[in-house]
Parts: C-alpha cells; sequence; structure tokens
C-alpha cells in the first residue's frame, strides 16, 4: 500500500510541478514524511529529486550559463553543508514533550516540529502572489545561492528561492532552466554526501524498506512529468496551488503536532 500511495502522488505531484509553482520536493517531501522518520524522508526525496534532475541534466546541461552556475551554485553548495550537517543535529536532539491523545502517545520532536513549521511556511510563500513576483538583482547572486542552497540541505525547500534569485539574471529561458537544474543537482548531490556521512544515514540504514518507495516514487515523477502537460491541461493553475498549498500546510501542522 505504501508503494502504491507514494508512487500516485509522485506521479501526480510531477504533473502538479508543471502547474502549480511548487517543486516535486517541496510536495514529495510531506507525503514521504507520513511513511518514514523525518530524515529519512528528506534524504529520498532528495534520491528521487536528484535524480530527475540528472534526467534534465542530460538535455539542458549545454544551455546553462556556467558563470552563473559558479556565482550561484558555489555558494550554494557550501550552504546546503550548513542545512544538511543543522538537520543531522537538530534530529540528534531529545523529544521536547509528549501528550496523549485518544489513548494514544503522541511526541513533539525538534525535527518534526522544525520541518513541519518550514513545510507550512513554503506552502503560504510559493501560494504568495507577492512571493510570486519576487526578483532580485544579479549582484545578489551569491546570497540568492547561499540562501537557496542552506534551506536546500536542510529541508529541500529550493525551488522557489532559486527562481527568485535567477529571474533577473539575464538570462534566456533555456538557459534559466537549465541553469536552475544543475545548481539543483549541485545541492542534492551534496546534501545527499552529508546525510549519508551523519545521523540522517543511520535513519536510512535502519529504514530497509525505503529502496522501492524511492525507486517507484523516481519511475513515477518521470512519468508524472510526461503525462502532466497531456492530463492535467483543464485543470486552472489556482485550483491546484490552493489545493497542493491546503495539503502541504495539514501535514505540516501534523508533523509539528507530533501526529504524524
Amino acid at each position: 500500500m505504501e508503494l502504491v500511495l507514494i508512487g500516485l502522488v509522485s506521479l501526480f505531484a510531477a504533473g502538479l510541478t508543471l502547474f502549480s509553482g511548487f517543486g516535486l520536493g517541496t510536495i514529495l517531501t510531506p507525503v514521504f514524511a507520513l511513511f518514514f522518520p523525518v530524515p529519512v524522508a528528506i534524504a529520498a526525496t532528495a534520491v528521487v529529486h536528484l535524480a530527475n534532475n540528472l534526467f534534465k541534466f542530460g538535455l539542458m546541461a549545454r544551455d546553462a550559463d556556467w558563470r552563473v552556475v559558479l556565482r550561484f551554485g558555489v555558494p550554494a553548495a557550501v550552504a546546503a553543508l550548513f542545512g544538511a550537517a543543522l538537520l543531522t543535529w537538530v534530529d540528534a536532539m531529545p523529544v521536547l514533550f509528549g501528550y496523549r491523545l485518544g489513548g494514544r502517545l503522541f511526541e513533539i520532536t525538534p525535527v518534526k516540529a522544525l520541518i513541519g513549521l518550514l513545510i507550512a511556511v513554503f506552502a503560504i510563500l510559493e501560494l504568495s502572489s507577492r512571493f510570486q513576483a519576487l526578483a532580485f538583482p544579479p549582484r545578489l547572486l551569491g546570497l540568492g545561492g547561499a540562501i537557496s542552497g542552506f534551506f536546500g540541505g536542510l529541508s529541500g525547500n529550493q525551488g522557489a528561492l532559486r527562481s527568485a534569485f535567477l529571474l533577473k539574471a539575464g538570462l534566456s529561458k533555456e538557459a534559466f532552466v537549465a541553469t536552475g537544474v544543475v545548481a539543483a543537482v549541485i545541492v542534492d548531490a551534496v546534501r545527499l554526501v552529508v546525510y549519508g556521512a551523519g545521523v540522517v544515514g543511520e535513519h536510512v540504514a535502519r529504514s530497509s524498506g525505503v529502496v522501492w518507495p524511492v525507486a517507484v516514487a523516481t519511475v513515477c515523477a518521470f512519468a508524472g512529468s510526461f503525462l502532466g502537460k497531456r492530463v492535467l491541461r483543464k485543470v486552472t493553475l489556482r485550483a491546484v496551488q490552493v489545493t497542493v498549498a491546503l495539503a502541504m500546510l495539514l501535514i505540516g501542522a501534523a508533523l509539528a503536532l507530533g501526529l504524524v
């Protein structure tokens, strides 16, 4: 049942990214968190995200502006190290407190509270028309790389921030997409190395059942991207945005409250 649900959501999420403005990682992380510990959910999503972007990289790499990649991607990689290290550090913290509801014990941990809050915040931001209209000047590319890389390493939320800083970098449409893909590949590769070397890696090692969900999610993400343009043409952009944002808010709140 986990494979079916994760596969369907990955298929659906990959298609939604074409219309909603939300990235695949932003939508998929909360879903993995329903079945696995939060650090494992973030690492599993990173694998799917990296695989999807490597596929795009093979198709688009020649269109990337490598000067912008250096100015943006290097700070992003460094900051991703700190973001991923912070996730490992927060995950090692003890339970904040527990409570009983309906005869069941629920525990609020620092990592669940932090990631749940970030999921909710980014859901609200990506739904905001003001946030969507943000575009920072090219002189801030290095700062933008650092900010998006840090949050990419911490929770996987990097796409919207990356776009806001690349929009005014003087890139063509093709170069904008390709440069964003290269930057995403860099951040995903760096954070996976840190995850594997820290407490997150120990979580993943104990979660032996995560391999097949990741494989299914990856294949379904490819299929979702392919089918999205055909299946979802009649879905209004605003309806998709609101639906996804509400779902993310609910899951984020459930994580923060220890219900998931």
